[in-house]
């Protein structure tokens, strides 16, 4: 099936290039969405073989993705990944995730970092990630160990059907959220993490608006 990664990112000059490459190894066609950088994240991105979409000026991870993913589906891509432009993740386990989602009929395959090596999040970011998820699945149903994950596959076709909105990093949690109430077929696999900035991701504040988008998704169900 024609497959697009789709990387949203933000100041990752001296990550990105890296990431371009080693996915193309494996997927030719990446998409890289300058979400409004101040440094030379498109240029590098560019330069690495991406084709760049640009904001023009930041307007959050989920905004950036959203963007992305669209744009491969005007273009006719029939699987989209989702990976972060940090070095988060590793494009080595792009073609398993995209084979399990053709090979079991799923519409989408979320890669967990609670599969492998858990003990590598931060403490902060683990603790909130850990209750999002509880409260995630408590809410909708969804039996995803890692809700805040940004490595994903979908069907184009299942994407769709979501109708994601959320600007920011609570575009995770409505991922997962809305997968379990549109009842679409989904698969969890275990993907290798670094993370390189303990820093970077969702925050406490972050989390707790997460949590309160979550109650309006519940209540609107």
């Amino acid at each position: 099936m024609k497959t697009a990664v789709v990387i949203p990112s933000y100041n990752e000059e001296k990550t990105i290039a890296k990431i371009v490459r080693e996915t193309r190894k494996f997927i030719p066609d990446v998409i890289v969405v300058d979400d409004g950088s101040s440094d030379s994240t498109g240029i590098e991105a560019k330069k690495a073989g991406a084709k760049v979409v640009r904001h023009v000026v930041n307007v959050g991870v989920g905004l950036a993705t959203i963007t992305g993913n669209e744009y491969a589906i005007r273009k006719g891509y029939e699987v989209i990944v989702n990976i972060d432009g940090d070095e988060q993740h590793f494009p080595k386990d792009i073609p398993r995730a995209v084979a399990l989602l053709e090979n079991s009929g799923l519409d989408v395959v979320f890669g967990s970092r609670f599969l492998t090596h858990s003990e590598k999040f931060p403490r902060v970011l683990k603790f909130g990630n850990k209750f999002l998820t509880f409260m995630n699945r408590l809410m909708f149903g969804s039996n995803i160990t890692d809700t805040q994950t940004g490595f994903r596959v979908f069907r184009a076709e299942a994407w769709k059907k979501l109708g994601i909105a959320s600007p920011s990093y609570s575009i995770c949690s409505e991922i997962v959220a809305k997968v379990g109430k549109k009842n679409l077929k989904y698969a969890e696999m275990p993907v290798e993490t670094v993370f390189l900035d303990k820093f970077k991701g969702t925050t406490i504040l972050e989390g707790i608006k997460i949590f309160v988008n979550m109650l309006r998704w519940w209540i609107a169900r």
